[in-house]
């Protein structure tokens, strides 16, 4: 399609408009990181890096940072499982309910985070507080599971359907079981999917305030700890150097999942690397 000079414009401007809605906001904190004084106030007249050590020095920082990458982890790896296998089933069998599922699995990251921070925290009180089970680093992992696990199954389902699914049954002719089919047919697919997922549930986890708020007890991930402190004066020059840590961290997992989600799969189209059959043989 041949687009007019106007027309070329128009989407230019129209593109720099969104970056700007979306970024200036984050610039913004990002240049504060540097502000010399304690005060806010714009322009900034005096710039330093002076708050950069404070913040590293602050023990509560580094020890809500360690918690958040610690429940990320954790929710990123829950993810994985839940989210290949419900993927897996979907995309690979037919049975009754399966649209149900992928509805049930893609709902909770539509529900607002506050209904679902006040849902676990019930469960946790009412139901598992009699068995022994407090708020902590677990109940955390278990909150943010909850919505990393679309993330995962959106990625690894949409690898799936882009593959050839005759690979599975031929692999199955040719004598291999279920586990040497995941190893050498299907795993090979969908790995970088699975990574890009697991990127994206790592920063969707490591960002998580409100669900976090409801199933966190007295600990403090990176967020919350921004959150109790912002309203401290004294302390949002650090606040202000943390949060743009959390953007620095929060772009690279984020950057290499867009790359890996336009990564190269077994699909119809192209050839297939190596050979079925020597794959399952090569299995002692």
């Amino acid at each position: 399609m041949v687009e007019s000079t106007l027309t070329r414009v128009l989407l230019r401007v129209g593109a720099g408009l969104t970056l700007a809605f979306i970024y200036v906001p984050l610039l913004v904190i990002g240049l504060y990181a540097f502000n010399q004084n304690v005060t806010q106030a714009w322009p900034i007249e005096n710039y330093s890096t002076k708050w950069f050590s404070v913040a590293f020095e602050n023990q509560g920082a580094r020890d809500a940072l360690w918690l958040s990458i610690l429940a990320a982890l954790g929710a990123t790896a829950i993810a994985l499982v839940l989210g290949t296998l419900a993927s897996m089933a979907v995309s690979r069998y037919r049975f009754f309910g399966r649209e149900v599922i992928t509805f049930a699995v893609i709902l909770p990251i539509a529900l607002p985070g506050i209904i679902t921070g006040l849902a676990l925290q019930a469960t946790i009180l009412d139901v598992l507080g009699p068995l022994g089970v407090s708020f902590g680093l677990s109940t955390i992992i278990v909150g943010h599971a909850t919505f990393c696990v679309v993330v995962v199954y959106n990625n690894v389902i949409a690898r799936m359907r882009r593959t050839v699914g005759s690979l599975d049954e031929a692999s199955a002719d040719l004598g291999a079981d279920n586990w040497q089919t995941f190893r050498f047919v299907m795993f090979p697919q969908m790995r970088t999917a699975l990574l890009a997922g697991a990127l994206l549930a790592f920063a969707l986890s490591f960002d998580e305030v409100v669900v976090t708020i409801f199933t966190s007890g007295a600990q403090q991930t990176l967020p919350i700890w921004i959150f109790a402190t912002v309203a401290r004066p004294a302390q949002l020059p650090i606040v202000n150097v943390v949060a743009l840590f959390v953007i620095l961290v929060s772009i690279i997992p984020v950057y290499f999942a867009q790359r890996l989600a336009g990564g190269t799969g077994l699909t119809s189209g192209r050839p297939v690397k190596g050979d079925v059959t020597a794959a399952v043989e090569a299995e002692p």
